[in-house]
């Protein structure tokens, strides 16, 4: 039997970052630690250095690692947020929204305690622009992208940097299980009076009926799925 041809360069690069992303996940390299050098790396992954060095790129980039110039590469984070979105992005729709939930949920508690009058008259702007969906007459994927820029707009608001940015992070995965909602006929996607209800709730500074309305405009739409 004749053996395999050899892998492309590529597929070695990610063999090696699958190996080290691993290592570090696991502890078998602990938060702070030096790495092995370049050339022991090698040999133990049994690839070349250049293969190394592109992969300890990847993951330096990602910020689980970091290079320290004339010192070696030290592990700064367990997690790869990269991957971690690839685990999402496989999850279900069902799961995408529990999630959708939570985050929106508390954007807007947060909107409602913090938001300023900047922050009012742009989420009015943009739940205008976003109107109602009309099935046969809305361009869809323009549609979604205003719905979308409104949420995100919502997670801003909260003036929480981390919730923000991760709600932004998160965002294409948002756009994804919006458009399947919107197309699917048998899934209740929320309406205008659902986000009307959310920005009345954070112009007049309530921030459980804010929480409130986030949840409700979303559990038609989880109820469905469970019935489903």
């Amino acid at each position: 039997m004749s053996s395999f041809p050899p892998l492309p360069r590529h597929s070695l690069v990610e063999q090696a970052i699958a190996v080290m992303r691993e290592r570090v996940a696991k502890g078998e390299w602990a938060l702070g630690e030096r790495i092995p050098k370049e050339t022991e790396l090698a040999q133990l992954l049994q690839v070349g250095r250049n293969t190394v060095r592109e992969a300890v790129r990847v993951l330096s980039h990602a910020g689980m690692l970091e290079v320290r110039q004339g010192d070696g590469t030290y592990v700064r984070s367990r997690t790869d947020p990269a991957d971690v979105m690839h685990r999402i992005s496989r999850s279900g729709l069902r799961d995408h929204f529990e999630l959708r939930v939570v985050l929106e949920a508390e954007a807007a508690r947060l909107a409602a305690l913090r938001r300023t009058e900047r922050d009012l008259k742009r989420l009015e702007k943009l739940l205008e622009a976003r109107g109602e969906k009309v099935s046969g007459s809305v361009d869809m994927e323009a549609f979604v992208a205003r719905d979308t820029a409104f949420h995100l707009a919502i997670a801003e608001a909260s003036h929480n940097r981390a919730l923000s940015e991760l709600y932004r992070y998160f965002v294409s995965e948002v756009r994804r299980g919006t458009h399947t909602a919107v197309m699917e006929p048998a899934l209740p996607e929320p309406g205008l009076a659902a986000h009307v209800r959310i920005l009345d709730a954070i112009r007049n500074q309530d921030p459980a009926g804010a929480e409130r309305a986030a949840r409700e405009a979303v559990t038609p739409l989880l109820t469905a799925m469970s019935q489903a």
